[in-house]
């Protein structure tokens, strides 16, 4: 058993806790957009596949204390770096700062590469290759004020990759989001899932890999780990066939809609490289026109923010979704991400769940609007919108 950091978005990190902990991942820790727990490779090699939620799984090898750059490429140079790398294999160092003696992420880098290399030049007189794009070794550099956390990277690409989405419209959503969004409602694939705002088609997939099973990383080519010099290839066997043995294929109807063709395509494009065509339908029409059918369902959307309309028009546009729901998603469970909460109000539909999220540098609220007929239609279809936030 040793130390292990994932990585995620802010906002994600109970649900990731919640992931690690169903794969047998021991002492458990939240951070900030992190979570430290402890396991072995078994927990490495499944927290890289399983995990929905995060965006890098690191294996902490040294902190110490630092004081200057200098201090730095010192104290990287001390460590044994055969451990990890030879001298025919390739590396490459990507650091995060957030410290006042250490203003440069990219110079930061540059330090710990040129420790790295002058432990093998000190050692053997040569020194192994960087190499940026598919190196043998990832190096994470983490300094938060005058600490220093030197982990090695065993996911390579961030795990938002899935490696199903090669084509995207404009501001399109992490798959990261997209998964901890779903799961943040509690939706696991009971009932049926309708985003009338698909844009990429993201939350489809995201949703049908959910409810069928499929891990998270079931479509990439490569994982960090593969290329390291202690990789266990039988070991990765195991975990990769036991995940897929899981894979089932549930009774429920997952659709989307959006109004433009673009849109349409790209996500019917997605979704066929994710093999998932026959579990997903996409049809082309606006929001104004959509109704789900009468089944019991979940509704998620991310509608547009308003970044490119006028103030009247996305206060009209927000108005209008409100309208809809009103008039034909009764009886649904509505989730909404936006970041503009001003639009948000012209819903005139009280929120019965309001959660913190960021989506990229947006601060954004995850909101729950239930829609009922009857006796609820007072509680839930007044114009207040204000509550406690949960």
């Amino acid at each position: 058993m040793y130390d292990i950091t994932a990585k995620t978005l802010a906002g994600l990190e109970e649900i990731l806790a919640q992931e690690l902990a169903e794969m047998g991942a021991q002492e458990i820790k939240l951070g900030y957009r992190a979570v430290f727990f402890k396991g072995d490779d078994t927990i490495l090699y499944k927290a890289n596949l399983l995990c929905r939620t995060a965006l890098k799984i690191l294996k902490p090898i040294k902190t110490f204390p630092v004081i200057d750059e200098h201090d730095l490429y010192e104290k990287v140079k001390k460590i044994n770096w055969l451990e990890y790398i030879s001298l025919n294999d390739t590396f490459r160092v990507d650091a995060t700062t957030s410290s006042d003696n250490f203003n440069h992420s990219q110079f930061v880098a540059l330090k710990v590469k040129d420790g790295i290399a002058d432990f093998f030049r000190e050692k053997t007189e040569k020194r192994p290759s960087v190499d940026t794009f598919r190196p043998n070794l990832r190096v994470d550099v983490h300094i938060l004020n005058d600490k220093c956390t030197i982990s090695i990277d065993s996911s390579g690409e961030s795990l938002y990759k899935r490696g199903y989405k090669t084509k995207a419209n404009l501001a399109p959503m992490s798959e990261v989001l997209a998964a901890g969004l779903i799961l943040l409602t509690g939706w696991r694939g009971e009932t049926d899932f309708y985003d009338p705002m698909c844009g990429s088609g993201t939350l489809l997939v995201e949703a049908a890999m959910i409810a069928h099973n499929i891990p998270a990383g079931y479509y990439r080519k490569e994982f960090g780990f593969e290329l390291w010099r202690d990789f266990d290839r039988e070991l990765w066997a195991e975990v990769f066939t036991e995940a897929e043995r899981k894979i089932k294929r549930p009774d429920i109807k997952i659709q989307g809609s959006d109004m433009e063709w673009d849109a349409i395509k790209i996500s019917k494009s997605n979704i066929a490289n994710a093999k998932l065509s026959e579990y997903i339908e996409v049809k082309k029409f606006p929001f104004e026109i959509s109704k789900p059918s009468e089944d019991k369902a979940i509704v998620v959307m991310n509608p547009p923010y308003g970044e490119r309309m006028q103030k009247e028009d996305i206060f009209a546009f927000y108005k209008s979704i409100g309208d809809k729901l009103k008039a034909d998603y009764l009886n649904k469970d509505i989730w909404i991400l936006t970041c503009n909460m001003e639009a948000l109000k012209a819903i005139g539909l009280k929120t019965s769940r309001r959660i913190d999220m960021k989506n990229g540098n947006l601060d954004c609220k995850f909101v729950k609007y239930e829609v009922y007929k009857g006796s609820k239609k007072g509680k839930y279809m007044n114009n207040s919108d204000s509550e406690t936030q949960e």
